[in-house]
């Protein structure tokens, strides 16, 4: 079973390297499930509901978010009855939404997806690694495959997840920094892990946000409004092959696409 995970979405530029991209992808890969990190993909800050219904509509089966979850306020709306999209799970009890679901395809196989996220120069949010340990204690009674999105800053904290998580979790793949690390790799115990995904947004941004913006905020440290930057994308994800006998990774591969080139071999 294949599994396509798109890295953060930013604005306009990202949404539109998905929707650009998408039908493609899938014929190449022949994913069961596609899921995106979709905390930035309204302006660079959170999400809406049309754009979760766009994004669905192009073939994304699960959302997951960050710590930019509550930054547009219409996901107040939606977020508890959308059972595809989901928030870090590590936020206080009786916080809106939930941390983890279950996707089941048209073929009906399940995939269990958790969004997770790191307290290392991030809010102090509960323990991730002990909040995960509950999720997929109650997952594993009753699913093979469990894919964690761990959003999270530090290296570090992430690294220690993979580790913490290996022979656990099917794939456990990093978000929030929007710069794909090339440290992909099947753990002992069968865990696929990724550093970052990346980002899948404006290419020529710092982040996918506008540039000068960002310049001038480390040039004066003066309070200063960022933009989603809405230049030529790029297009970040990872593609995962996962063993139908033990639930774990056989193979795990970057994806890397640019507007301003060929789009594929």
């Amino acid at each position: 079973m294949r599994i396509l995970f798109i890295g953060d979405i930013v604005g306009g530029s990202g949404r539109r390297a998905v929707k650009t991209l998408l039908s493609e992808l899938k014929k190449k890969y022949d994913p069961a499930f596609i899921i995106a990190n979709g905390e930035n993909a309204a302006g660079g800050r959170g999400i809406t509901q049309q754009i979760a219904k766009e994004l669905f509509e192009q073939g994304v089966h699960g959302i997951t978010m960050g710590n930019h979850t509550w930054d547009n306020k219409d996901i107040f709306n939606f977020i508890d009855d959308e059972e595809r999209l989901i928030r870090p799970a590590n936020y206080p009890a009786g916080t809106p939404g939930k941390g983890f679901t279950v996707l089941r395809n048209a073929s009906g196989k399940e995939l269990a997806i958790v969004n997770i996220m790191g307290r290392t120069f991030l809010p102090p949010l509960d323990c991730p690694f002990q909040g995960v340990d509950g999720i997929l204690e109650k997952l594993k009674k009753k699913h093979k495959y469990i894919f964690v999105d761990f959003h999270a800053e530090a290296t570090s904290e992430k690294i220690a997840m993979g580790w913490h998580l290996d022979g656990r979790a099917s794939v456990v793949v990093g978000t929030h920094t929007h710069v794909q690390t090339h440290d992909e790799r099947i753990l002992p115990r069968g865990t696929g892990y990724v550093t970052d995904v990346g980002m899948t947004g404006a290419r020529d941004g710092v982040l996918g946000m506008e540039r000068e913006a960002v310049l001038q905020k480390f040039k004066t440290q003066l309070p200063v409004r960022f933009t989603a930057d809405e230049g030529p994308w790029q297009f970040h994800a990872v593609a995962v092959t996962l063993d139908p006998e033990t639930g774990m990774t056989r193979k795990i591969e970057l994806v890397r696409r640019f507007e301003t080139e060929a789009l594929f071999d």
